[in-house]
């Protein structure tokens, strides 16, 4: 132990003898791995918040929407617009086995909701009790819509946690009554707040029993379309069925409005299994970037290192010469020499994750834009590149340092 206390002693005294060399090393190593571990972290940043954006509308949504038709079977020089029918909702649930589950949907954004103590303009949808099976929708107060507030009708609503806290601030919410449109509805639940940031948009929604929302809100710029309805969501069987379920879902309403179901254009839908692939495929990209990168920045510090071992090697033969005649052990030498590799490359790693981590914990205070979650730290990251990098140190002061040790004493006191 009091060896070994003695080295590294002595490693901080010669390093402390070189300020300059090794101030620019561990800069260099420190620069290097805050670099890595920072654009590490931005990316997983970036994931993140793309993952959360899509586990906030819920798993393996699809939307379908009204869309725009040929004219005649075969044409492609004019379209026809058609919307969609709770017919085509019906006939999705009968027809379509590799459907789990389907509801439709009736939006407005025109409706005014009042309570006793403010007023709000969010979005109303009128949707089935099923909806929440395939949209991420958490119950934080009361209760979700069921099965008999719609089939009877009923005036009951449940507010996303935005229109609760305008319309009820600071107040209970569940048992009072607000008014859309004139018309007297009990809030009957809220829900959890969905996202994070400034976007209060799906936050604003404010939910009735389809059917009641059929009866007094019907959709508006329909054409005098009967039974028509905002937009279907829809969910697969299972993940790897969504291209058949899309396929079934088309032939549907192409057949219900009287196209030709292979026009991909009459479409306008939104796969979020396509969207999370199609993702997913540019994080691999960029994943491969910043592994380019990342070993590019370990590598040029992996030189560094290696030149400031050999010049302080070399530096010190003559040392190491005169510490061999006062009867040091090459076993001792070489110890040494891998201590302050170590000692340099673990302290300055140390130091470089330290950095990054404070700025990443700053930019997090920030207020972070749509699509993008605080910036992490990625452990098994830092602990890679400081590994690394030590390896390199200690590999490029024990080469010199062997052929050193292996000199005679006369011999290396002759080197200058």
């Amino acid at each position: 132990m009091r060896l070994l206390f003695e080295i590294f002693a002595q490693t901080l005294r010669t390093l402390w003898a070189h300020k300059l060399r090794s101030f620019l090393t561990m800069f260099g190593i420190a620069w290097g791995v805050g670099s890595l571990l920072l654009l590490v972290g931005l990316g997983e940043g970036f994931r993140s918040g793309n993952r959360k954006q899509f586990d906030d509308l819920g798993e393996n949504v699809m939307f379908i929407w009204g869309g725009r038709a040929p004219a005649m079977n075969g044409s492609f020089t004019g379209l026809r617009q058609y919307y969609l029918t709770y017919k085509d909702y019906l006939d999705i649930l009968r027809d379509a086995t590799d459907v789990r589950v389907a509801a439709p949907v009736i939006s407005r954004a025109d409706v005014r909701a009042v309570s006793d103590f403010y007023n709000s303009s969010g979005q109303l949808m009128g949707v089935p009790a099923s909806f929440n099976e395939i949209r991420y929708l958490p119950i934080e107060d009361g209760r979700w819509l069921n099965e008999l507030d719609d089939t009877q009708k009923r005036a009951v609503v449940v507010l996303g946690d935005e229109a609760r806290r305008v319309l009820f601030p600071g107040r209970p919410s569940v048992g009072s009554t607000i008014l859309l449109n004139g018309v007297r509805f009990q809030v009957i639940g809220t829900l959890k707040r969905i996202g994070h940031g400034d976007n209060n948009t799906l936050n604003l929604r404010i939910f009735i029993p389809f059917n009641t929302m059929k009866m007094n809100f019907r959709p508006l710029n329909v054409g005098g379309t009967n039974e028509a309805i905002s937009f279907i969501n829809y969910q697969p069987r299972s993940r790897d069925l969504h291209d058949a379920a899309k396929l079934e879902v088309h032939k549907i309403v192409a057949r219900n409005h009287n196209f030709d179901y292979d026009a991909p254009e009459a479409f306008d839908e939104w796969d979020t299994i396509k969207t999370v692939d199609q993702i997913g495929k540019i994080f691999d990209a960029m994943n491969l970037f910043l592994g380019s990168v990342g070993l590019v920045t370990l590598a040029l510090g992996a030189i560094g290192i290696i030149n400031i071992m050999l010049v302080a090697v070399a530096d010190r033969t003559h040392e190491i010469g005169l510490r061999k005649a006062l009867g040091a052990t090459k076993g001792s030498i070489m110890f040494q020499f891998f201590i302050e590799g170590a000692f340099l490359t673990l302290l300055s790693g140390g130091i470089g994750m330290g950095g990054a981590a404070a700025l990443m914990a700053a930019l997090g205070t920030l207020p972070q834009p749509p699509g993008f979650d605080t910036p992490k730290l990625v452990p098994m990251t830092a602990a890679l590149a400081i590994t690394s990098l030590a390896f390199s140190g200690v590999v490029a002061g024990l080469y010199p340092a062997r052929k050193a040790a292996n000199l005679q004493p006369v011999e290396a006191l002759r080197r200058e």
